[in-house]
């Protein structure tokens, strides 16, 4: 029987799996050989730069993530879906949650930068026509409710012998009320300022 080929990307499906069952400290050449049925030598061929590799790796942990958080997001109650979807990847897949949370973001300066990055766009429009509030401050809540939910969820992924999902949810739910007063307080205080300086406006006419 002719030995299999090996191809790039067995080897990044092999390092994907290594780095999901025990994380990314898993993904070294001898492992993914063993992995593989095969010597290291494939393995080398597309491992000379183990950087580029692991890159790679967390590249295909992303994906998987931002796919199970579609697959698991109730468009009629969009938010508050979202934050659990990401809580229980990090129960279900602790090490690629991991993987996802550490990975390095390039061209970051700020959290605007941050949000845009990481947030689908349509979530804050949906946001934004469901509370009746402006873009703006949908933008905001969703981006306060965000770096709660992967915080929190990062406690989730490393907490021993485990938190029970039931108090993570709680926590959030609350997190979301409190964040969710701020967000229209600041609205309604835009709202204000504006119909006073339309008002006065009209009153000069």
């Amino acid at each position: 029987m002719p030995k299999q080929k090996i191809t790039k990307e067995m080897v990044i499906d092999a390092a994907f799996e290594l780095a999901r069952s025990g994380g990314m400290e898993q993904v070294k050449v001898k492992n993914i050989a063993e992995k593989l049925g095969c010597s290291v030598q494939p393995v080398y061929s597309y491992c000379q730069n183990m950087k580029g590799l692991r890159s790679d790796v967390a590249a295909q942990a992303k994906r998987f993530i931002q796919k199970y958080i579609t697959s698991h997001i109730d468009q009629n109650d969009l938010f508050c879906s979202t934050g659990q979807a990401y809580v229980q990847i990090a129960k279900d897949e602790p090490h690629l949650f991991r993987i996802f949370i550490f990975q390095e973001r390039n061209c970051i300066s700020s959290l605007d930068e941050f949000y845009r990055q990481e947030a689908s766009p349509h979530i804050a429009g949906k946001i934004a026509d469901t509370l009746d509030i402006r873009m703006e401050n949908a933008q905001w809540l969703h981006l306060n409710m965000l770096i709660y939910t992967i915080g929190i969820g990062t406690i989730f992924s490393v907490a021993s012998p485990g938190i029970p999902a039931k108090e993570i949810y709680l926590q959030q739910e609350q997190a979301y009320q409190a964040f969710l007063k701020a967000a229209q307080a600041r609205n309604e205080n835009q709202e204000n300022k504006r119909d006073k300086y339309e008002g006065k406006n009209f009153s000069n006419l």
